[in-house]
């Protein structure tokens, strides 16, 4: 029997909804986090590189090796599951490990990942995050090791997933150059849950920091934008005066928006990229449905105060850059047509001058014609006084009367023939 043949990315697209499944994790445990990220032009790195280097993560520990070309992997590395990601721009690497060591949020955990092996990585670290999760107990105890772990002004708290888990951090580095995220899960709570809050939490941390790139790049923007900003204004300000020729004007406003134009191509993908990832990290703290923990203030709450005024300075440099190209386009467009006035009214009058030099030259050639037509009269005349002045002195007619005779007829049919030349001429 005949069937309809599939579309050749059927399975390919439903497979990547699995693609990245959520680590199983068992209370209590540790989980450290790595982010790289090439310094420019991540989203077009060698991804050859990459997968050389996780390669040689799990030649170390005689681990299997992923797919030719994947994009994630799990794996075991010595006593940790090892989870690999490429993503867009970046790279992450995750090591759960069973148990908790005596020292809260000890370096050591992270050297799961080998500091020789970390610093031939194909680019530089974004994030390093410590996850310590625990079992939940006694909220006086639970406060009291927060206030232990973390800096209070910046500590986040919030109970999340309708309360199977306490969440804490302060968003700060470590000495170790290490974040530092708690989790407290019900001693109920499944594997997969305590996965979920913990992939999340990191994903918050990778994001953000992906995100306030943006903030760094619309800061650098702002200054260019402040020096152009009055040249633009005193050029549209100055459309209505004739202090400077409008060429000028707008040769100068065509090298504004040249600058605009080049500084919207150099900072489009990263702005863009940035209000993607801004709204990944609301996504993944939306998902976590947060409920306040002893009057502390929630990661959404942390967020608002620390992280949307970033949020809105980037996508404020956006729009003024938006603006600013926006303006010089309009200014653009009333100079061109102002020049373009400006030169009619100049095309008008070459127009009017060259209808004033050919009526001249028109005058002076019918004078020339006129004096053509005497001089080549005159010898005419002479010529024929002698050929008639045999008959002339036999009917005894005194050569001045036949010249006087001969000049009009002469006249005449010089003036007809130049005449009939000038109209074949035509």
């Amino acid at each position: 029997m005949t069937q309809i043949d599939d579309h050749p990315l059927r399975y390919a697209l439903v497979n990547e909804l699995h693609a990245r499944p959520f680590p199983a994790l068992r209370a209590p445990c540790v989980a450290a986090y790595v982010a790289v990220k090439q310094p420019q032009e991540a989203q077009n790195r060698n991804r050859a590189e990459d997968m050389a280097h996780v390669l040689a993560l799990l030649d170390r520990n005689g681990s299997s090796h992923p797919q030719p070309n994947a994009t994630h992997f799990s794996g075991t590395i010595g006593r940790a599951e090892l989870k690999w990601e490429s993503h867009t721009e970046f790279v992450t690497y995750s090591a759960f490990s069973e148990g908790l060591p005596a020292r809260p949020f000890d370096p050591d955990e992270m050297e799961v990942f080998p500091e020789d092996w970390l610093a031939q990585a194909p680019g530089v670290r974004l994030a390093s995050v410590l996850v310590r999760v625990e079992v939940l107990g006694d909220e006086a105890d639970l406060l009291a090791k927060l206030d232990q772990w973390f800096v209070a002004e910046s500590l986040a708290v919030a109970r999340v997933v309708d309360g199977a888990a306490v969440i804490a951090g302060d968003f700060r580095i470590d000495p170790a150059g290490h974040m530092r995220f708690a989790v407290f899960v019900k001693p109920d709570t499944g594997a997969r849950r305590i996965g979920r809050i913990v992939q999340r939490l990191c994903e918050v941390e990778t994001y953000r920091a992906m995100s306030m790139l943006g903030l760094m790049r619309a800061r650098g923007l702002t200054g260019k934008l402040n020096a152009l900003d009055p040249q633009l204004s005193a050029l549209v300000s100055g459309l209505d005066s004739n202090a400077r020729p409008a060429e000028e004007n707008l040769h100068e406003l065509l090298r504004i928006s040249a600058e605009l134009e080049s500084l919207a191509v150099q900072h489009s993908f990263r702005f863009g990229a940035t209000g993607a990832y801004e709204a990944i990290v609301n996504q993944r703290i939306a998902a976590l449905r947060e409920e306040r923990v002893a009057g502390r203030q929630s990661f959404g709450e942390f967020m608002m105060r620390r992280y949307d005024p970033a949020m809105r300075t980037v996508k404020s440099a956006e729009a003024r850059l938006v603006s600013m190209a926006e303006r010089a386009t309009r200014a653009a467009e009333l100079l061109r047509t102002r020049v373009d006035v400006e030169r009619s009214a100049q095309n008008q009058k070459l127009l009017e001058s060259m209808d004033k030099r050919a009526d001249l030259a028109l005058r002076l050639q019918h004078t020339v014609e006129g004096l053509s037509v005497v001089a080549i009269s005159y010898y005419a005349v002479s010529l024929a006084a002698y050929a008639v002045y045999p008959v002339t002195e036999a009917l005894h007619i005194s050569k001045g009367m036949a010249t006087a005779v001969l000049t009009p007829l002469v006249v005449l049919g010089v003036w007809l023939a130049l005449r009939r030349i000038k109209r074949e001429m035509r």
